[in-house]
């Protein structure tokens, strides 16, 4: 006899995004794409969902702000200080905060008796300057990696859970490759890898499409000077693209080239090609070899020779298999529910105390 499941427990959540970018975001915006993925897998869950954003937001959770407009520029501490402390005030009387700043949980009220306990992802790395900022969070927040690599770069951080990010399949929508082009995503930086991407679709004989961020000094400046002069007529310069045509054009690419030169915690772009059945060259550094799987969702090459020769071999990955490996492992789904159980774990254990 089959014990039927225990219903959930509708928690109120709320949810705390940065004030720099809209969330879902309209172009560039990876931790803006998985907070507005994990509030509406949370609400499909049957959760009220509350989320604190800026006044463009148009995520379907109900919303609140301080800022009507993004803050301008990225990083300001007083704008963020005030965004978050309003926050905190507007979700005063949620089960439980995730907040997604840093700032944030270090200017939250401190854990007692009738506020709500918080969780905080760090969506950027574990490097010698923010160690000692999360060490101080962890005191007060429960504390989630996002990769397995993240965590162990962790140091004495205590990690309350990992949690590897979600794509919402309906929009990366599976796409033909019928197109003989490469693709490159992600910020104009030398840790992305962009002139690596350059050099390795010109080896392969392969014309490369660019989308990219390229905003701030240093973004323009490595464009200019390592990007732009390796640049052929069969290059598209693109700055950004929106969420459907940047799904689009990835979806028709024979593959996205990622040769990343950092320990990155994630990777969002890899799993979202995988999801239009898009296989993905990338080196294995960081949270690359818990995404790829190398020979069936596309290939971990260590140097350009090894990624050049893996171009020649994308006709040997099925894409429709990239596609169900996202659709097993990095589901908007799969995340929303890793979220509530460590929700519900945290909730248990204070009412237990």
């Amino acid at each position: 006899m089959t014990t039927p499941a225990r219903p959930r427990t509708p928690m109120r959540i709320g949810l705390i995004a940065p004030p720099w970018i809209p969330v879902p975001p309209p172009a560039y915006g990876g931790t803006e794409a998985v907070i507005a993925d994990l509030a509406r897998g949370l609400a499909e869950l049957g959760h009220d969902v509350r989320l604190f954003t800026l006044g463009t937001s148009t995520c379907p959770v109900e919303r609140s702000h301080l800022f009507d407009a993004p803050v301008e520029p990225l990083g300001q501490t007083v704008p963020e200080a005030a965004h978050v402390l309003a926050a905190y005030e507007a979700l005063a009387d949620v089960d439980i905060i995730h907040d997604h700043t840093v700032l944030g949980p270090l200017l939250a009220p401190p854990p007692g008796r009738g506020r709500p306990p918080v969780v905080t992802t760090n969506h950027g790395p574990f490097t010698p300057l923010t160690l000692p900022i999360f060490t101080r969070i962890a005191r007060r927040a429960a504390v989630v990696a996002i990769s397995r690599d993240h965590a162990r770069r962790a140091g004495e951080v205590p990690i309350a859970a990992v949690i590897h990010h979600g794509v919402d399949l309906e929009t990366h929508r599976f796409g033909p490759g019928d197109e003989d082009h490469l693709v490159f995503v992600g910020r104009m930086s030398p840790d992305k890898g962009v002139a690596a991407a350059v050099r390795i679709a010109h080896a392969a004989g392969r014309p490369l499409r660019i989308v990219s961020k390229m905003r701030e000094p240093e973004e323009l400046d490595y464009y200019r000077t390592c990007v732009r002069p390796l640049l052929s007529a069969t290059e598209d310069e693109v700055a950004e693209l929106g969420t459907a045509e940047r799904v689009d054009l990835v979806g028709r690419s024979a593959g996205l080239v990622n040769p990343i030169d950092w320990p990155e915690p994630f990777g969002l772009v890899m799993v979202e090609a995988m999801a239009t059945g898009t296989p993905v060259i990338t080196r294995p550094r960081g949270a690359a070899p818990e995404i790829v799987a190398s020979g069936r969702t596309g290939f971990l090459a260590e140097s350009e020779t090894e990624a050049v020769t893996a171009v020649g071999r994308l006709d040997t990955i099925d894409r429709i298999a990239c596609r169900r490996e996202v659709a097993r492992r990095f589901s908007l789904q799969r995340m929303a529910a890793d979220h509530e159980r460590l929700y519900t774990a945290l909730l248990s254990a204070g009412r237990t105390r």
